[in-house]
């Protein structure tokens, strides 16, 4: 029996984590969840999971929490708030398994803290490594955390991977594959509206990473990520477009051969993979039927309707903070363009913005990289309100 500490439980992974644990009874316990401030879901998954803590991020609803859980007769729940209580949760003795679902920079705190801990963690938050990916992994290697990714497409390269000596890893390159969003076949992307970008063709996914999908901000990110997690420079790593998201990723060796993960798109399989590895479970997804699949295809990515993969790979290959900064305005650009201050190509605008003017130093702390990101969003606020005068 493996207990999971789940952060972000209220999200999609979140809810595809829980889905394929209560197949497993006799595998896993829910340990703890947490949720950044939706109160009301947080207190539903409590009363069907039972954990021993309930955490929520926003501190100020704390009491808001205990209030809720104790209506429904769950005062047995410990509730705990705040970031330093995200953090001392991940370090748990008592938890086995952290699930880092948690979306932007705000899972640094326990994805640190875990991998300190020396934990297994399973990573969803792209943001950890894409803003700390050298000290994460510099961690990872010192503690023996056992980190495995869940994004699809980094655990199709997980699995590629397997059982490759470093000669082959040497002489090898990443294919990661794109659905091209909402918006592959769209012109003029200048009047695009939130709700058209939230509408991802294949993925059920939230806002925010919905939206990163459709500007493929979501792509240059996992090439940031890739380069990190499996050390590979950038030149080695490749994006093609592929929009039945059949072929999660591949690896191409020496030899010319390739060998690709497949399935259907769904994060229950990724997720029961991560979860059980080296073992595997099913993650109670629907299987690929190819007699009804029909044609596959790729295409390349149009860089000049979605120039900010093309700036993630700069970042990579600029480093220092230039991640950061990159996915600091990406996420304001995004929350903007969500309440409708700024259009969908100002989100590129704002990125192009913030890496021509903000160049700090590298970090070399965590308090390092928290500085950055929020000298960075003030930045790009300040630059936001200069345009909306």
């Amino acid at each position: 029996m493996k207990s999971i500490a789940l952060f972000g439980a209220t999200g999609s992974i979140g809810s595809s984590t829980l889905d394929v644990i209560s197949h497993y009874p006799e595998r896993y316990e829910v340990f703890a969840l947490t949720a950044n401030s939706r109160i009301d879901e947080l207190v539903q998954l409590c009363k069907r999971f039972k954990p021993k803590i309930a955490l929520v991020a926003d501190s100020s609803r704390q009491q808001e929490l205990r209030a809720s859980l104790t209506e429904q007769g769950l005062s047995g729940i410990e509730v705990w708030a705040g970031q330093r209580a995200m953090a001392e949760l991940a370090q748990l003795p008592e938890v086995d398994i952290d699930v880092l679902a948690i979306v932007g920079a705000a899972g640094l705190v326990p994805t640190f803290a875990a991998a300190q801990a020396g934990k297994r963690l399973l990573l969803a938050n792209k943001e950890s490594i894409v803003c700390g990916g050298s000290l994460l992994m510099k961690t990872i290697k010192e503690t023996g955390a056992e980190l495995l990714p869940v994004d699809s497409e980094h655990n199709a390269i997980f699995q590629c991977l397997a059982g490759a000596d470093e000669k082959a890893r040497a002489d090898a390159r990443l294919i990661l594959t794109a659905s091209g969003g909402p918006f592959r076949l769209r012109k003029d992307l200048s009047a695009v509206t939130p709700e058209e970008a939230c509408a991802h063709p294949t993925w059920h996914m939230g806002q925010k990473i919905s939206v990163d999908s459709a500007t493929l901000m979501n792509k240059g990110l996992e090439v940031i990520e890739a380069s990190w997690l499996f050390g590979f420079d950038p030149d080695r790593i490749d994006v093609v477009v592929h929009p039945q998201s059949l072929i999660h990723s591949m690896v191409q060796y020496a030899d010319g051969c390739i060998l690709a993960q497949m399935g259907a798109p769904d994060m229950r399989t990724p997720i029961a993979y991560s979860l059980a590895w080296p073992d595997r479970l099913d993650g109670h997804a629907q299987r690929v039927d190819f007699s009804q699949v029909g044609s596959v295809t790729f295409e390349a990515p149009d860089l000049d309707r979605f120039p900010q993969l093309a700036y993630a790979y700069e970042a990579l290959k600029r480093g220092g903070a230039t991640s950061i900064v990159l996915n600091a305005a990406n996420e304001i650009g995004v929350q903007a363009f969500l309440t409708r201050q700024i259009g969908f190509t100002d989100i590129a605008r704002l990125c192009r913005r913030l890496m021509d003017t903000f160049i700090p130093e590298a970090p070399a702390t965590l308090e390092d990289i928290f500085a950055i990101d929020a000298m960075a969003r003030v930045k790009a606020q300040e630059e936001i309100a200069q345009w909306l005068r």
